[in-house]
């Protein structure tokens, strides 16, 4: 089935913007704060003409009083780049029981779809990278409709399967993610080397945001009898018994949760929780709605 986006979770996205906390360091016209120079609103200071400069942009008044050209520059609105990185690891085939063809890896493709929406109405740069056991799934960061049909394509392709991929490819990352850019890491949060890389990208000037996704199984554990628990990644079993086990493991689980949270919010790492049974665009008002909505939603 083609991934998109539903009509009515389309609808609750129209009062949404990405934006980030510093100034942009892209090019280009944008609806971003900018401290490059260029065409823009507001008058910065004027330079000599150069070759290949628009002569709309020559002042002509100046020229009547100097006999010499010169070029208003302005600070200039600039296009944010916005990268999604997506976990792809086995551990994002899990969904529950009530709704098995609705993944954690299906949730995070959907996100992605949703703030690729976003990043072209506002004429945004935008690319994704999946992350798994198999080679990165990347597509570069450009802008515009075909951008878009690029990155809805390699998300459809993208399948989970294996652990994180080696440090050696996510050091790759580091060339192609520039400082000044956004990050939106859409995750379960259940492989340390993703969090890690979320720290080290964070104290590097990108702005990271990250989504944790989580099955309402997870959080309830609605199980009763003899169970065979298997690690998706590893391999690993144990059989429990789940009456028995649930109070430890909720009490356990809740414990890694705030761990996790605690060392994102230590990075300045904006993170939101989000478990599949909860409107998809909860976590998206959380994180880029008006203040007064994202504290209502939380």
């Amino acid at each position: 089935m083609a991934l998109r986006i539903p009509p009515e979770l389309h609808a609750r996205l129209r009062d949404l913007r990405l934006s980030m906390r510093g100034p942009s360091l892209g090019d280009g016209l944008g609806m971003h704060a900018s401290r490059s120079r260029g065409a823009g609103l507001e008058f910065a200071q004027y330079r000599g003409y150069e070759p290949g400069d628009e002569p709309r942009r020559i002042d002509w008044k100046l020229f009547a009083r100097s006999d010499r050209y010169f070029v208003r520059e302005a600070e200039r609105d600039s296009p944010l780049t916005v990268w999604i990185l997506i976990d792809a690891s086995a551990s994002m085939a899990q969904s529950d029981r009530a709704r098995p063809e609705f993944s954690k890896l299906e949730a995070a493709r959907v996100l992605a779809a949703c703030v690729i929406e976003l990043a072209l109405r506002q004429g945004d740069r935008f690319g994704v990278i999946g992350l798994s056991g198999e080679a990165l799934q990347f597509v570069a960061d450009g802008a515009g409709p075909r951008q878009r049909d690029r990155c809805m394509v390699e998300l459809e392709r993208m399948r989970s399967g294996g652990s994180i991929t080696a440090d050696s490819q996510l050091a790759a990352l580091w060339d192609r993610v520039r400082p000044g850019s956004l990050v939106l890491l859409l995750s379960d949060g259940f492989d340390d080397r993703l969090t890690d890389l979320a720290v080290r990208l964070s104290a590097t000037r990108r702005e990271v945001l990250s989504i944790q996704l989580l099955t309402a199984e997870e959080r309830d554990f609605p199980f009763r009898g003899g169970m065979l628990m298997r690690d998706p990644e590893s391999g690993v079993e144990l059989r429990v018994d789940a009456a028995r086990a649930r109070s430890d493991y909720l009490e356990r689980f809740a414990a890694a949760r705030a761990a996790l949270a605690r060392r994102l919010a230590a990075s300045g790492i904006a993170h939101v929780e989000h478990v599949l049974d909860r409107p998809l665009d909860e976590p998206l008002h959380t994180l880029f709605g008006a203040p007064q909505r994202a504290a209502d939603r939380r």
